[in-house]
């Protein structure tokens, strides 16, 4: 071969990667077409690598923080409902960082949603508590915010000295009017924020996923973009310069119901996911800002988005009913297969929580630690019978 001609090539793929980073800058940077339809909910700005030496990071999301005495800020984890009979669309669950998904009850999921230093006008609806669900919520140190609740988890919650919240009127309120049925029980960021005031609760220990930097995930998203367009394909590993197979969307199914079932489209320009549900609908939720704090109705003054996390963590859990036989009874201690979604590729591996107090890890194929990238983050605990799609 001629030597102009190597050069040639190596101009050329040169030239690639500076366009492909460029591109990926662009749409860090927020850079997206408008699009008809709700609005999709947009996440901060991404520093540059030169701000990262000084950033303080959350624990909870690993978004750098305008403030770092929000470290320890205190955390919430609200029960938070999913079905069909009012409790969609949820109200302010696009400001929480961390969603535990899982069956409830007949097939219906519902939520553990976990806030920190919460804002929102409006957080709800909430329901009832389970003991898988506390066992998830266990390391965020967080106030247990609930309606009632299983018998084991009542009981954990009383005897683990666990900072609790209950249905209680002098912090939470039922909204009036719409279809919610008894989906209607709500709380504001500040009633949450005033409840660790009066009852001195105090700041939060969180206990966090292993997190990449901004600077990390978008390297990571980089390496994986440049890979493609080369051909090249690197073994899947933790560390952020590895690459794993490219994966535009993602089915996320529980059971036999496509009303709870799940899809995620990637956005490219955003970096981050469209939750829908595998019957069409897409999964809307209520934003509402702080001017209309304790709204009684928030479809009233609220704005409807579509939910976009920027991770998608999938474990296969062991699942069967309860002694009630209509309750589910989920093995949230323990270990096995996960799908970690995030930068637009997959990682296949497990997860691993060896008790309540400690956090998920999730493992790629050669047993190293994933580092999930910064932003909201959907953990979807599928059971062993359901089954995971990708496109």
């Amino acid at each position: 071969m001629k030597k102009g001609s190597n050069k040639k090539n190596i101009v050329l793929i040169v030239c690639g990667i500076v366009g492909i980073i460029g591109g990926a800058a662009m749409a860090i940077a927020g850079i997206i077409m408008p699009k008809e339809g709700p609005r999709q909910i947009s996440y901060p700005v991404l520093p540059s690598a030169k701000s990262e030496d000084t950033a303080t990071y959350s624990k909870l999301t690993g978004l750098p923080l305008a403030n770092a005495n929000d470290i320890n800020a205190p955390t919430f984890c609200v029960q938070t409902p999913n079905g069909m009979d009012g409790a969609r669309p949820q109200v302010g669950l696009d400001t929480a960082g961390v969603i535990f998904e899982a069956i409830a009850e007949a097939g219906i999921t519902r939520f553990a949603a976990i806030y920190q230093n919460p804002t929102s006008a409006v957080i709800g609806p909430i329901r009832s508590l389970r003991m898988y669900y506390l066992q998830w919520d266990t390391p965020f140190d967080c106030t247990i915010v609930h309606a009632g609740g299983a018998d084991d988890a009542l009981a954990a919650v009383k005897s683990g000295g666990y900072k609790d919240l209950t249905e209680n009127y002098a912090y939470m309120y039922r909204s009036n009017g719409g279809a919610r049925a008894w989906n209607n029980l709500f709380t504001t960021g500040a009633y949450l924020m005033q409840v660790n005031a009066d009852w001195g609760y105090g700041e939060s220990n969180v206990t966090g996923f292993s997190r990449m930097t901004p600077e990390e995930s978008r390297r990571a998203r980089i390496d994986a973009t440049v890979a493609e367009k080369l051909n090249i394909v690197k073994p899947t590993a933790a560390n952020t310069s590895a690459i794993a197979p490219k994966v535009t969307g993602a089915g996320v199914y529980f059971g036999g119901y496509d009303s709870y079932n799940v899809t995620y489209a990637y956005n490219a320009d955003a970096n981050n996911y469209t939750r829908s549900y595998a019957n069409g609908d897409p999964a809307y939720v209520y934003t509402c800002p702080a001017e209309n704090l304790g709204e009684p109705v928030p479809e009233n003054v609220c704005e409807m988005s579509v939910m976009t996390p920027s991770v998608v963590a999938v474990m296969m859990v062991e699942e069967h009913k309860a002694e009630d036989n209509y309750h589910e009874d989920i093995a949230a201690i323990g270990s096995g297969e996960a799908y970690v979604f995030q930068n637009g590729i997959m990682i296949h591996g497990s997860w691993n929580k060896s008790s309540a107090d400690s956090q998920i890890k999730f493992l790629d194929e050669s047993g190293a630690e994933i580092k999930l990238a910064p932003g909201q983050t959907f953990v979807e605990a599928v059971p062993n019978y359901g089954s995971i799609a990708t496109w």
